[in-house]
């Protein structure tokens, strides 16, 4: 697919265009996501279009929206003030009446992070939306846990051919690495698409940094399991680009008091 082609698919997620650095690195990654699917089982979606719209897109989507500055004041969690310029949400679970947030690149287009730079992902399976995350921020030190040994060693080759630095798979399972005094933190872990989400939330936010920030792909049917989970302050669902019930949730760690 040329470049071109994969600028155009990923337009309606994002405000700026990627590069052609950018661009050429989720092209080789394409090549070998479709190259390993062929042996394991990576992804169900095997059309190179919808690849890039159904993984590359969300992610990069989420990518756009993790690295601004995000209010972690409870006592505006759950509404965004017109005031501000943006719709009234008063709803913590409703998709209506939400405006984008703003652009995270300055006027040079430069990446600008919020908090740190340390990024974990739980479940990375075949690398969404851990991987495009780096493509986007390349600064950031990425931790990805996949206890699949084949998908982790998928993760490990499309790093390398990818030229990152500062990343580290871990092949272990999430709960068995919480067990460990020493397991690491993150101002950034990222969920997608995980089984029994349930469970793994919980594990998620005991691998966040003090203020750190918990952001989720999830689908509109997993919203009202985030209220369980009152460490964290949630931000009203951003709806995603060209999905009817997929959304984004940024949830941030409440101060110890």
């Amino acid at each position: 697919m040329t470049a071109d082609r994969i600028s155009a698919l990923l337009d309606p997620f994002l405000t700026h265009p990627l590069s052609e650095s950018q661009l050429n690195q989720i092209s080789i990654y394409i090549d070998l996501l479709q190259r390993w699917n062929a042996r394991i089982n990576l992804t169900a979606i095997r059309n190179e279009e919808e690849i890039v719209t159904r993984h590359f897109g969300e992610s990069l989507f989420l990518a756009r929206h993790l690295f601004s500055p995000i209010d972690c004041h409870p006592e505006r969690s759950h509404v965004i003030r017109e005031a501000d310029g943006e719709a009234e949400s008063k709803d913590p679970y409703s998709t209506s009446k939400l405006s984008p947030a703003k652009d995270p690149r300055g006027p040079t287009g430069n990446w600008q992070p919020a908090t740190g730079n340390r990024v974990l992902d739980i479940g990375s399976g075949a690398g969404f939306p851990a991987l495009p995350l780096k493509i986007w921020a390349p600064e950031i030190h990425l931790t990805l846990i996949e206890s699949n040994h084949k998908k982790s060693a998928f993760l490990k080759e499309v790093s390398r051919a990818l030229t990152f630095t500062n990343i580290n798979v871990i092949t272990e399972r999430a709960e068995t690495i919480l067990t460990r005094r020493d397991h690491p933190q993150a101002e950034v872990v990222t969920l997608r698409a995980v089984e029994h989400f349930e469970t793994i939330l919980p594990q998620a936010a005991t691998f966040l940094a003090a203020k750190a920030t918990l952001a989720l792909l999830i689908g509109t049917s997993q919203l009202r399991s985030l209220a369980v989970q009152t460490t964290l302050n949630w931000q009203p669902p951003i709806p995603i680009p060209s999905s009817n019930t997929r959304v984004l949730v940024l949830g941030c760690r409440q101060e110890l008091k």
